[in-house]
């Protein structure tokens, strides 16, 4: 019979509903930065689209089982015997999170809601267990990501953004050129984005589709856009603007609804994906009260999935303009064309990775894929003060909120036990 009040459970509550909303604050800011830096949305309306793709991901696709341990970080067996003491961990986890969160956002800088998660569990199990407790090996391909996937991602939207350039932007008819480019382009945007879906994003339904099966789903897609864009192109753009500006605007315009498509996407991709680091430890304290032991992998009832969805909303609507802020106009100077090539390299650089295996944050590779659209111009056109700062808050995520973790566990044990 476990020997915790009530009052655990309850702060255990507020704590989850605390991580959600800083995860709306500073993680799903991301997802809509360059829509907003390159005028393609309104703040209003970016948080709206946000909201509607984020709590969509997060409540129809999000979690349905979570393990408790995120990510295998700390061995199941330092906690096998002590619920008691596995819940005011989980509990320090997510509080420690969300207050590190709460500064970062604070601060305007994007951090990885993942790490931050993954630190704070790496805090408790070395306390609890000790240095054998902890699975340096996994964490060590955590930190591998913070090189690899903004490196692959800069690297991917340089490229996308150089093409459309050469292409299109510095073509002597822009229309024109656009009307044969752009459906080129939506074929791997359309097949990323329902890859993405069907063999990632939709795990959680337990689809079971198999990697080839995806594949051909997705080329099937991709050229179903295909075919669309061009009909719809031809229409639209049928006449040749005479003046030149007149010209790049429609261009930029056509580019401006690829963007907002590409950030519904990773929106709705997140809520999906990364709502298991406000509902994943909380929904194994609720495990842990109804059964007294633990289990690595837990049920997530539907009140907790909309719990962590209204609050990854709510934080998003309240205070996720000062990351938005950041993304999409302090790195470098955003426009349709930069932002969607951005956008797609994000979500192309997250489904490679997550293929491969390799722990990667959507935060880290957005921002490295806006950092590479930036060197299109040069380094002249980026922030590099700003762009240090972020890095500076990727390299002390993990320790950060591993220190908060212990403290708060000292302080909750010293007044639950």
């Amino acid at each position: 019979m476990l020997e915790l009040s009530t009052w655990v459970f309850w702060l255990s509550v507020a704590a989850c509903a605390y991580m959600a909303w800083n995860i709306g604050a500073n993680d799903v800011a991301n997802a809509m930065g360059t829509s907003v830096g390159s005028h393609a949305l309104n703040l209003k309306q970016a948080v709206f689209l946000a909201i509607i793709f984020e709590f969509a991901g997060a409540f129809l696709v999000g979690g349905h089982v979570t393990d408790t341990v995120r990510k295998g970080i700390v061995s199941p067996s330092v906690f096998a015997d002590k619920p008691e003491i596995f819940i005011l961990g989980m509990l320090a986890a997510l509080l420690a999170s969300g207050v590190w969160l709460n500064l970062a956002t604070f601060m305007g800088l994007p951090v990885s809601t993942t790490h931050s998660i993954i630190g704070a569990v790496v805090g408790f199990g070395l306390l609890v267990g000790g240095f054998e407790a902890v699975n340096w090996g996994k964490l060590g391909s955590v930190v591998m990501s913070w090189v690899i996937s903004p490196l692959f991602g800069g690297i991917l939207a340089f490229l996308t953004f150089v093409f459309i350039k050469r292409t299109v932007l510095s073509s002597w008819d822009p229309v024109r050129a656009a009307r044969r480019v752009v459906p080129l382009l939506i074929f791997p945007v359309a097949a990323v984005l329902v890859l993405s879906m069907v063999y990632k994003g939709l795990k959680n339904l337990h689809l079971d589709i198999p990697f080839k099966q995806a594949l051909l789903i997705a080329a099937g897609a991709g050229i179903l856009a295909y075919l669309i864009m061009r009909m719809f192109l031809a229409r639209k753009y049928a006449t040749r603007p005479k003046k030149r500006k007149d010209a790049f605007d429609q261009v930029e315009g056509l580019f401006r609804h690829l963007q907002v498509g590409t950030a519904c996407y990773v929106a709705f991709a997140h809520g999906a994906n990364d709502v298991a680091n406000a509902i994943g430890p909380f929904a194994a304290i609720v495990s842990v009260f109804k059964t007294g032991s633990i289990e690595m992998k837990v049920g997530v009832p539907i009140w907790i999935l909309g719990l962590g969805g209204l609050g990854i909303v709510i934080g998003l609507s309240t205070w996720g303009y000062k990351v938005i802020e950041t993304i999409g106009k302090k790195i470098t100077t955003m426009t349709p064309s930069r932002g969607f090539s951005a956008e797609f390299a994000t979500a192309t650089t997250v489904l490679i990775c997550s293929k491969m295996g390799l722990p990667v944050s959507t935060s880290h590779t957005l921002v490295g894929s806006v950092i590479g659209v930036g060197m299109a111009k040069g380094v002249a056109a980026l922030n590099l003060r700003v762009i240090r700062s972020i890095v500076n808050s990727w390299l002390i995520t993990i320790p950060a909120t591993a220190v908060i973790t212990i403290l708060l566990f000292l302080v909750l044990k010293a007044v639950a036990l």
